[in-house]
């Protein structure tokens, strides 16, 4: 029987509604005849409004206490979707960081997962059970929560993938996949079937927010296949691995960097020449330029920001 890795993000568990459609996702795929090891976030803003609690208290909190804080959301959250899918029918359990466990090293707010057992799940499995596994936690040498950072949850998740050589590692999401740009900044983005490692770590390192750069390294290491996909829809999502497009320019990201607003194109080439030429023709300046491995970054005023990384995609991603 074949192992699948389901993770899902706080929008697809951020209330009852949407926990029991997770959780009828995880039991499609029992129903598909595979096991299931499933990754969940903390419920919405659960998370941040945690974080607010404790700078009501201290402007620093210790980043020890904070770690034990923060990791309570995705704890409420596992035992939630396991109490959902007992409802649907299936036999499930919850286990956190110390349960499994999922080693981390000691860096408090962006620890990195060392090790993760796997005789716990492996006995869960064997008894028929869907599992469900607190994302974006680990547990330290000392015997201390550590939290992973952002996107630690999709980060869990490819780890476990990897431990257990899953046939497959589903990240629901509320988006339905990675666009050549946002769509929410750029209309006329489209959704890649396929992105390769590379090209995923390159868009992620310049600011797109779908899959953190830490977690699209380690798939990239561990050879993990991933899906990023919605959860509100059974539409296919973007595979990340091998064989993505090889554009010129695979797609175009902006954020702010050092205090100045960048443009990022990622891709096989991206050309300098055609990149200023598009800008120029749209009466954005340009402030400078930086090339690296797969990127080129150029520098825009800041109120042209959105208005660049439009130009940009139509003119060398649409």
């Amino acid at each position: 029987m074949s192992l699948i890795v389901q993770k899902f993000g706080g929008s697809s568990v951020a209330d009852a509604g949407k926990l029991l459609r997770s959780s009828q996702i995880i039991k499609a795929a029992r129903d598909a005849g595979h096991d299931v090891v499933a990754v969940v976030s903390a419920q919405g803003d659960t998370t941040d409004r945690l974080l607010k609690q404790a700078r009501e208290l201290t402007d620093a909190p210790p980043p020890r206490e904070l770690d034990a804080l923060l990791a309570a959301g995705e704890q409420i959250s596992a035992a939630l979707t396991a109490a959902a899918l007992e409802r649907l029918g299936v036999p499930a359990v919850s286990l956190n960081a110390f349960q499994l466990p999922i080693r981390s090293d000691g860096v408090h707010g962006d620890a990195r997962i060392t090790e993760i057992g796997r005789g716990r799940v492996q006995r869960e499995l064997a008894r028929r059970r869907a599992v469900v596994v607190t994302g974006f936690q680990g547990v330290d040498d000392r015997g201390d929560l550590t939290t992973l950072g952002r996107g630690g949850s999709d980060y869990t998740a490819v780890a476990l993938a990897a431990a257990f050589s899953a046939e497959q590692c589903l990240i629901y999401t509320d988006v339905d996949g990675v666009y050549t740009a946002d769509p929410r900044v750029c209309p006329t983005a489209r959704k890649l079937d396929r992105v390769g490692y590379a090209d995923m770590y390159a868009l992620a390192r310049a600011g797109a927010a779908v899959l953190h750069d830490k977690c699209v390294a380690l798939a990239r290491e561990k050879g993990v296949k991933a899906e990023v996909r919605s959860a509100a829809t059974d539409a296919p999502g973007t595979l990340l691995g091998d064989g993505g497009e090889e554009r010129a320019v695979v797609g175009v990201t902006g954020c702010e960097r050092g205090g100045r607003a960048a443009v990022t194109l990622v891709g096989a080439s991206p050309p300098e020449e055609a990149a200023e030429r598009a800008l120029s023709d749209a009466g954005i300046g340009l402030l400078g330029a930086e090339a690296g491995e797969r990127t080129l970054t150029l520098f825009v005023p800041r109120e042209r920001l959105r208005r660049a990384v439009c130009v940009l995609h139509d003119a060398l991603a649409g």
